[in-house]
């Protein structure tokens, strides 16, 4: 029978496994989407908001003929989450709304909230986590802006929020927020390495929240993922699609609470930050199949969640690779 530091080890391995095996494509993708963000933050600091959002249509043209294979992902995607041919409209929209969101994260960093028209849906949640005391999981996904969690701060004062992250991954994302605002207070808790695990027990111990973006296939460059110890095989817009559990074992580990968080860019200036409960692990679970379809039920309800919302906001999805692992 497994113990606790078994599950521990277990988990601790699974998101280093999953640090490995997308090391190259995450990597690659940070670095571009770096070298984006230092190009967007020049125009939207010299030149603000307004024109800078009139720079993002010939920087969507740009992208949409310089990018095919990032084009070809898109119309893929949209294809099944329209339940349609996606038509070129669509993929600049797509496109567009992606390049609104790196815009934004520029303010959002720097503090400057009074830019946008935010509503917060469920900021109870995130009160009722502040006042426990325990912390909990935050698990969001690459749909929309993460960064607009921080309009959070205003609903809940003192909520503290950690972001999990590759090694390579974190050092590009914290090396260009803390060059567009210095005084950001960024805290990145990086996986794969000893200690990760005891780094986010220490964090939600002190009654911090962890933010985990769980969306993102297990395979690197477009490898099929296998399923196995750590995975499940999940439906997904109609395909199966293997998701990590790594998160959700770390949850069981250290007996949390899992939220899920998302902030919808609706256009414009607006967006709408959502906090719902996913699942609760507060109570041991000693029987090791229980905790198995526990962990995995957490995980169908995340996906199932995913679904429906690129379902209703098919632009905000911002996974621009092989996600199904369809192009070897």
């Amino acid at each position: 029978m497994k113990t606790a530091g078994d599950t521990e080890k277990t988990a601790e391995k699974t998101v280093a496994n999953a640090t490995a095996t997308q090391a190259e494509w995450a990597t690659r993708r940070e670095r571009s989407n770096a070298l984006a963000m230092r190009l967007m933050a020049w125009v939207a600091i010299t030149l603000g908001r307004p024109v800078a959002r009139l720079l993002l249509h010939p920087i969507t043209l740009y992208f949409m003929v310089f990018a095919p294979n990032a084009q070809r992902q898109s119309k893929r995607y949209l294809a099944r989450a329209l339940n349609r041919p996606a038509t070129l409209v669509d993929r600049y929209r797509h496109v567009h709304a992606f390049a609104s969101t790196v815009l934004d994260r520029i303010y959002f960093v720097r503090g400057q909230m009074q830019a946008f028209d935010l509503h917060v849906v469920g900021s109870e949640i995130g009160a009722a986590t502040r006042a426990e005391g325990r912390g909990a999981f935050l698990l969001g996904a690459h749909i929309g802006s993460f960064e607009s969690l921080h309009a959070i701060g205003e609903a809940v004062p003192g909520l503290r929020v950690a972001m999990v992250m590759y090694p390579e991954n974190a050092r590009l994302i914290h090396g260009v927020l803390k060059a567009l605002a210095p005084d950001f207070d960024l805290r990145i808790i990086t996986i794969g390495r000893a200690g990760s695990t005891l780094a986010i027990r220490d964090w939600l111990a002190g009654g911090g929240v962890v933010g985990l973006l769980a969306d993102r296939n297990l395979a690197a460059d477009g490898g099929r993922a296998a399923t196995g110890a750590g995975t499940l095989e999940i439906p997904f817009l109609g395909v199966p699609t293997v998701f990590s559990d790594g998160p959700l074992r770390l949850a069981v580990v250290l007996r949390r609470r899992v939220l899920f968080m998302v902030g919808l860019y609706l256009g414009g200036n607006r967006y709408e930050v959502r906090f719902e409960h996913l699942a609760d692990f507060t109570t041991p679970i000693t029987d090791p199949v229980e905790r198995e379809r526990q962990m995995h039920a957490a995980l169908r309800a995340y996906v199932a969640r995913l679904e429906e919302l690129v379902r209703v906001a098919p632009y905000n999805w911002f996974n621009f690779y092989d996600f199904w692992s369809e192009d070897k």
